[in-house]
């Protein structure tokens, strides 16, 4: 019917079935001219309103100005379109002109002319509009239309030339020549529409991101990155090279949609929250009348009377609720998915619909296979249909491969942009957490939500697709398998699924393998850490053997772990191996089998098997997936939980300008979380505009507190407070940024010379910028690390002066100087003098000294203020005030007396109560822990205050001496050396060799016997299919039968136990390589000179450690066995196809030498922005980490939103490394699956040509090999690029073990047992230098010391006291001149034998974690006895008989569970086991307070009366009583005798001993 009435409609034949049957076919012109016509035009149709949209919008009209380009592609459609007419009039003409003929034309020749002209208008629109487009460059629809019409007229094109040759001459000129003018036409517009039309304002932005300019072909090519891809090729990329991003693609757009969604989402999910927690109360309420117990996070809309039935019953069930507390969900939950969906769900739906397309054409390759195996099997068929089926197969493997990496490319942009929105949403979070939040997280917590649990969500929504489309592939693939195979296909399925549990157990079993083996790295780290920090202590003691002992032991065991695993990962491979042999076997012997009619041919064998390599990948996938889900539940409960908590209420503080006062509290009762007991009470408070108030109080009557309460920070349960201006806040520990010392002191406000130096020189900071490298704009390490604990506190003040605002808080910052600069402070910045003398101050002091000067005194007793007043009235009224001053000023008289200082006036002693959180040095927390620690701590310090005060001096001289150097010598820390360009081939055989050669060779070997046991098993099937032809119509015999089955199960079973074989090589040879390296690495660490340590941060070393040893450990074996396989694999499959099709090795060539430069060029740059990727990551983090520690001085400050713009700018840097980096994986992707697709399309081409000499098996296999060789081939190179990446571990950790070593521990020239029996010493014009560039720091020091003499050595700081131990020790070695020690020159004998018989005391008393018996002697070379003597002696032994261990209790890390005086007597508690004759005691200038002093000194004066003592002395008491005293300057000696004539030489020692107050007649007091 409707061919019959499209026969009239054209006027000849529509369908011929005779068109196709012969050597050359054609296509009736009726269907060229309808349906070839329609194709293209009816796309154009339906996809024109999409470009005509902009024609119809009122915008800026014609802003963008038309191009040449544009120009020319309307002026080919305008030619098109007089084409079309002419067409039209040609017809009229012949129809209706003076010479027609009686038959008129058929319709289609008016309505296609018309038809045409008619899209040509609208095509002339839609271009129009395509321009007015915002940023648009080209039109994919516009391409795509000129290619399916081009591609539809060549049809026409040969049917018309072919008609021409036929008959030697043309039939119809006019619309011949009128066919080929339009196909030229459209063949120039198809080209111009592949190009893209860019205005000048798109030029400049193609400058900074070329994506911006890419057309249509180059979009789907990723053809726009090869500018990064070849620069990266040239020399390594840097941060600056990359390019911005997209506007879609920053941080502020995604952050900004994904809080609008999640607002929403979470208010939603607030009041359903708030609805359950009703019911429950009113279920709770029915069952008892004592009152519920319910969570108390409620949220604010909860109403009073609830409120109060909860303070009932809280009461009551304390116990009940913790217990509830767990299971129930106290937060609102469930809305985090919805949000990220409803935020990104454009992009879902468009991957989704990429990967649907993909599947289903995944599917169209085995069935053309199928007909290409039939084919070749039929010779009878025409040529022609054979490249049809290989050009079909090159078409279908192209479009499958754009698809896929469209695909792709959307998911990781997915993934990256879900990982931005969480971080930039846990920022902001933090930013506004309230403090009951805080204290549930710790900063490290925090800093994970946004690195660890983000970056799941990352992973998961890369293959969130796989959910629906794993089993989409599994069902389709069973159908068609059925199809061919009949029900046997469920053999091999029930194979399949068997794997399925057996994995699991296995991952399960590896998991537990994993986490124990993290329990051992764990603990070997711990060890590592301590070593490397306590590394000088391990030297003077010569404890190295002991330590690296314990080193190994962990390691071994680690080892063992990783072998279990290993081996438990080659079952696994075993199973993944044989299982597409088994699945195979299963099947066919099934389906031979079953009845002895079905007959394996070459067709079913080859798509049943390309069917099964299709349903391996979602098998595999599936369980993996699901169990990166489990973990991702987790991530998500913890972000909902933070995310969803309360924030900070803004409005515990006013700010009403109508007071006329600055600061009004009336009546304030605050805690610090919601239902605590209030800490500040019934504090009512009004300080006028420009007054300076103090506060004071003792420790823990809330001073801290009350300034936490005026920032806001605390839950007001009564009253209100009022603030009228702006704040400044100093807190009590100084938060300092990771920036310029300028920038810590503008902290955003502008820069304003003067202003600046002013507030400079009135904190005191002119002299330290002197001594830093580049002034005010040196750069200052994380939590302030190169700044001392003072001038951290003056940069704070600093900042606080220079802001300008009008109320000042000052949390006591006067603690940490020392007390002539916090006079100078005082006088300068906070007192009616200073610089802030018209602002309002609150200032919260210990020092008496300053309060005579201020305006007003708020005492704080127990939370409560208890008087107000000036200084006069508070002292005469004589209430808590008075009391106070005097507790303060008894101490400080006591204090006086027992060490005259040099401070005359008790005044300017400053004395602060001793307490965790004054430590100079301890890293900085922000206000609100430190106060909810101190909770705990005042209980401890109310314990007896009697030795809980303590004087405290500022070490501001320490730092200064390391800057100084750094002028002189070169910087002092080295930059690290980040590895460039390609990776050397040594270190490959260096591995190798580790591995051990014997190894390597044999798990080569194995590996290609078990690739050629593959590739015979597939020889072997393609033979069986053969059989096919031959018993044609005849019975199968059952022994041939059995035969086939036996063999090809053999072959398969044999591949597998192969692998197995292999890769338990493979792992205990990668062990052995772990270890070697490891031991390597640690001896040599160990064996390093103290210069090293100096000059390398810690944490590199560390690193070597950690990160790159566990690389070696698991990452390098795992790639190098992927890319044995991979690389292996490859050549398989080009040796099958070259046997089934002998030409194909002419295509080898040119291939293998594109692969080779897109690999090279790939690998060179993905390694590079891998490398940016996690260079530019940790910045995140640390200013994540550095906010939330600052958080109380951001939000008194209001930089909320500058901090968030930063945090902004930090997430972007790392995106522009990260999305080029996705991008460039889809690059490679794209050309390499092109270049598989040539393979296939090779493969399939030869095949056909030579079918003749073929047999189909042979077409089947290699055909079904190629289609394999696509993933493989991307495999390859992603192998050799993370081999490249993982193998520079070894690089690293080889580079750490050929360390240039100290003397050597031990030599031939070995002292006799006893020395040195008297102790004697003698330097002979020595000299030593720290490094060789440097200059002399002991310029030729002569003396000698006789047998049990006790010297006092002295000198300011930088004389060189110090060094004399460390050439002592030989930390340092001479460079010219000898020490002997009874006449042994130390230079000659071993470094053990030196260290080991000399003793020091140091400074700083470190401890390790381990047992107290291990600290004392990790040798065990002593008796439990002499153990306890030492501890007596060392007034330890109460204290450790008191622990419930004793000796093995257990020490923290650091020594942190025992006090510093604890520590210091175990340090001289190991002195005195040592017995040596001589003894090096570096005086602790360490806060030891006065009693473990007089107990050190009392114990050596007696214990080692008979050793030579040598003291350096940093308070000169201690060493009044030495026989004589060595007075150092600047590295030589000007002072040799005995304390009582140096005194009357009125030299250096008197005018030393006068500035600390010490007189003649004192001494001979003494």
């Amino acid at each position: 019917m409707c061919a019959a009435s499209l026969k009239e409609y054209c006027g000849s034949d529509f369908w011929n079935e005779s068109y196709l049957e012969r050597e050359d076919p054609d296509l009736p012109v009726c269907l060229e001219q309808t349906v070839l016509v329609w194709i293209p035009l009816g796309f154009l149709w339906l996809s024109a309103p999409w470009n005509l949209m902009s024609l119809c919008k009122r915008s800026q009209i014609n802003t963008k100005h038309r191009t040449k380009l544009y120009l020319c592609k309307q002026l080919v459609v305008f030619l098109l379109f007089l084409t079309a007419i002419g067409g039209l009039i040609v017809t009229l003409v012949e129809d209706f002109g003076p010479n027609s003929s009686a038959e008129k034309h058929s319709a289609v020749y008016y309505t296609n002319p018309v038809l045409f002209a008619v899209t040509w208008i609208l095509l002339l629109l839609c271009q129009e509009g395509v321009r007015r487009k915002e940023k648009a460059v080209d039109s994919s629809s516009l391409f795509l239309f000129w290619l399916l019409l081009v591609l539809c007229d060549i049809f026409p094109f040969q049917t018309l030339i072919r008609e021409a040759l036929r008959l030697e001459q043309v039939r119809d000129v006019p619309r011949f020549s009128f066919f080929y003018i339009s196909f030229g036409l459209e063949v120039i517009a198809l080209i111009l529409s592949a190009l893209a039309d860019m205005s000048p304002e798109t030029k400049e932005l193609v400058k900074k991101n070329p994506e911006a300019g890419a057309a249509f072909l180059s979009r789907i090519t990723f053809n726009w990155i090869n500018s990064m891809v070849v620069k990266g090729y040239k020399k390594p990329l840097v941060q600056e090279d990359m390019w911005e991003l997209n506007e879609a693609d920053s941080t502020s757009y995604i952050s900004q949609r994904f809080n609008h969604h999640m607002q929403f989402e979470l208010g939603k999910a607030r009041i359903r929250f708030q609805k359950e927690l009703k019911d429950k109360l009113l279920k709770n309420r029915g069952k008892s009348m004592e009152g519920p117990s319910q969570s108390n996070g409620l949220g604010k809309g909860v109403n009073q009377d609830v409120m109060m039935m909860e303070e009932k019953g809280k009461k009551d069930d304390e116990n009940k609720k913790k217990k509830k507390k767990k299971e129930d969900i106290n937060y609102p939950n469930s809305w985090l998915v919805t949000t990220i969906y409803k935020t990104f769900k454009g992009l879902l739906i468009e991957s989704a619909f990429f990967k649907l397309l993909q599947d289903l054409l995944a599917f169209a390759s085995p069935q053309l296979l199928k007909l290409m195996i039939s084919f070749t099997q039929d010779k009878n068929s025409y040529a022609w249909e054979g490249y049809l089926y290989a050009v079909l197969l090159l078409v279908v493997a192209l479009l499958q491969s754009l698809f896929l990496q469209q695909y792709f490319q959307r998911c990781f942009v997915l993934g990256m942009k879900v990982r931005t929105a969480l971080m930039a949403a846990v920022y902001k979070k933090a930013l506004v957490m309230s403090n009951d939040n805080r204290k549930e997280s710790t900063v490290g917590e925090t800093v994970n939500l946004m690195s660890a649990d983000a970056q799941r969500f990352n992973d998961v929504t890369n293959f969130i697709h796989l959910l629906w489309s794993c089993p989409l592939q599994i069902i389709v693939s069973i159908v068609f398998l059925w199809l061919e195979l009949g029900p046997s296909t469920l053999a091999g399925l029930l194979v399949m699924v068997l794997m399925v549990p057996i994995n699991g157990f296995l991952a399960t079993k590896a998991r537990n393998f994993q986490i124990e083996n993290m329990k051992f790295k764990d603990k070997r780290m711990k060890i590592m850490n301590e070593m490397l920090n306590g590394i000088k202590i391990l030297k003077l003691f010569a404890w190295e053997p002991s330590f690296q002992s314990q080193v190994e032991d962990i390691r071994g065991d680690e080892l063992k772990v990783m072998k279990k695993f290993a081996y438990l990962t080659s079952v696994s491979t075993f199973i993944f191996t044989c299982a597409p042999a088994l699945v195979s076997l299963a099947t066919f012997a099934v389906f031979v089998g079953v009845s002895s009619n079905n007959i394996l041919t070459a067709e079913k064998a080859f798509t049943s098997i390309s069917l099964f390599n299709i349903l391996r990948f979602p098998l595999a996938m599936l369980p993996m997936l699901i169990a990166s889900i489990v973990q991702t539940a987790v991530s998500k409960k913890r972000l909902e939980k933070f995310l969803g908590g309360d924030d900070l209420d803004s409005d515990i503080v006013r700010h009403d300008p109508s007071f006329n006062s600055a600061i009004n509290i009336s009546d304030g009762s605050f805690a610090w979380e919601k239902d605590s007991e209030p800490l500040l009470k019934n504090v009512s408070l009004d300080i006028k505009p420009g007054r300076l108030v103090a506060v004071v109080g003792a420790v823990g009557s809330g001073k801290s507190s009350l300034m936490s309460a005026l920032l806001g920070e605390m839950h007001s349960t009564k009253g209100f407070i009022n603030i009228r201006g702006s704040l400044a806040f100093v807190p009590q520990q100084a938060w300092i940024q990771n920036a310029t010392l300028r920038d810590n002191i503008l902290f955003g406000s502008p820069y304003e010379e003067q202003r600046f130096e002013d507030v400079l020189e009135a904190c005191a900071l002119g002299p330290d910028l002197k001594l830093l490298s580049a002034g005010d704009l040196t750069e200052i390490g994380e939590k302030g690390i190169n700044l001392s604990g003072g001038q951290k506190q003056r940069v704070s003040l600093a900042r606080a002066a220079y802001s300008q605002a009008d109320i000042f808080l000052l949390d006591d910052p006067l603690s940490a100087v020392d007390s002539h600069v916090g006079k100078h402070l005082f006088d300068k910045v906070i007192g009616p003098k200073g610089l802030l003398q018209n602002k309002t101050r609150v200032l919260v002091t210990h020092g008496i000294s300053f309060l005579p000067y201020v305006d007003e005194v708020v005492v704080l007793v127990n939370g409560q203020v208890s008087e107000v007043g000036s200084y006069q009235s508070l002292r005469a009224s004589k209430g808590a005030f008075s009391e106070f001053l005097d507790t303060y000023a008894k101490e400080q008289s006591n204090q006086s007396h027992s060490k005259e200082d040099n401070y005359q006036t008790i005044t300017d002693l400053e004395i602060i109560a001793e307490r965790d959180d004054t430590q100079a040095d301890s890293p900085p927390e922000d206000a609100v822990s430190i106060t909810l620690k101190r909770e705990n701590s005042i209980r401890r310090s109310q314990r007896g205050t009697g030795s809980s005060f303590r004087l405290r001096k500022d070490s501001t001289l320490k730092p200064t001496e390391d800057v100084g150097e750094t002028k002189k010598g070169q910087r002092l820390i080295e930059k690290e050396t980040m590895e460039t360009g390609q990776v050397k081939f040594s270190v490959y055989l260096q591995y190798l060799r580790a591995m051990g050669w014997g190894y390597t060779f044999w798990i080569f070997f194995i590996y290609f016997i078990q690739n050629v046991a593959f590739i015979g098993q597939n020889l072997w099937l393609s033979d069986w299919t053969n059989d096919a032809a031959d018993y044609y119509n005849i019975t199968y015999p059952s022994h041939k039968r059995d035969t086939r089955v036996g063999v090809f199960g053999a072959l398969g079973l044999a591949q597998g136990i192969l692998v197995f074989i292999g890769t338990l090589l493979l792992a205990n040879a990668s062990v052995n390589a772990s270890r070697i390296l490891h031991s390597r690495l640690l001896n040599n660490i160990l064996r390093v000179p103290m210069l090293f340590f100096d000059t390398t941060p810690i944490g590199r070393v560390v690193n070597r450690f950690a990160k790159d040893i566990f690389t070696v450990d698991e990452a390098i074996p795992q790639s190098f066995r992927s890319w044995i396989l991979c690389l292996l694999g490859v050549l398989g499959t080009l040796f099958v196809i070259c046997l089934a099709t002998p030409f194909f090795t002419i295509i080898i060539i040119p291939l293998a030498v594109i692969y080779f430069f897109v690999q090279r060029f790939y690998v060179a740059t993905s390694r590079q922005l891998r490398r940016l990727d996690s260079v530019s990551r940790s910045p995140i983090y640390s200013h994540f980490g550095e906010t939330v520690s600052g958080l109380s001085v951001i939000r008194a400050y209001k930089h909320q939103e500058r901090f968030l713009k930063h945090n902004e700018v930090t997430i972007d840097e790392n995106l522009k490394s990260v999305y080029p980096w996705i991008v460039s994986n889809r690059w490679l992707a794209i050309r390499l699956e092109f270049l598989g697709n040539l393979v296939v399309f090779f493969a399939a081409l030869f095949a056909v040509i030579s079918r003749n000499s073929l047999d189909s098996g042979l077409v089947g296999l290699s055909i079904s090999y190629a289609l394999n060789v696509t993933q493989t081939l991307n495999w390859l190179v992603r192998m050799t690029s993370e081999l490249e990446t993982n193998i520079v571990a070894v690089e690293r950790v080889s580079e750490y073990s050929l360390l240039e070593n100290e003397a050597p521990w031990v030599t031939e020239l070995r002292p006799s047992e006893k020395w040195p029996e008297a102790g004697r010493l003698q330097f002979v014009d020595y000299k030593v230098r720290y490094r060789p560039e440097l200059d002399l720091v002991l310029k030729g020091i002569s003396c000698d010391i006789g047998s049990s003499e006790k010297i006092g050595i002295v000198g300011r700081t930088g004389a060189g006291k110090s060094s004399l131990t460390n050439c002592l020790f030989r930390i340092i070695e001479a460079a010219d001149g000898h020490i002997l020690i009874d006449d042994v020159d130390i230079s000659k004998i071993g470094l053990h034998d030196l260290r080991n018989r000399l003793t020091i005391i140091p400074q700083d008393p470190v401890l390790f974690s381990g047992t107290l018996r291990m600290n004392l002697d990790p040798f065990d070379k002593f008796s439990n006895e002499e153990l306890w003597r030492v501890l007596e002696l060392s007034h330890l032994k109460d204290y450790v008989a008191g622990l419930k261990e004793g000796l093995k209790h257990e020490v923290a890390e650091g020594g942190e569970n025992l006090s510093v005086g604890q520590r210091q007597l175990l340090c001289l508690a190991r002195a005195l086991l040592r017995k040596s004759r001589i003894l090096i005691l570096d005086e602790a200038t360490a806060a030891v307070d006065l009693e473990t002093d007089d107990l050190i000194q009392n114990t050596i004066r007696k214990e080692f009366s008979h050793c030579t003592v040598l003291t350096i002395a940093h308070r000169l008491h201690s060493i009044m009583d030495s026989s004589r005293v060595m007075v150092l300057d600047a590295g030589q000696i000007v002072e040799f005798d005995s304390p009582i004539n140096l005194m009357q030489k009125r030299g250096h020692f008197y005018s030393m001993a006068k500035d600390a107050g010490i007189t003649a007649e004192s001494l001979t007091a003494l």
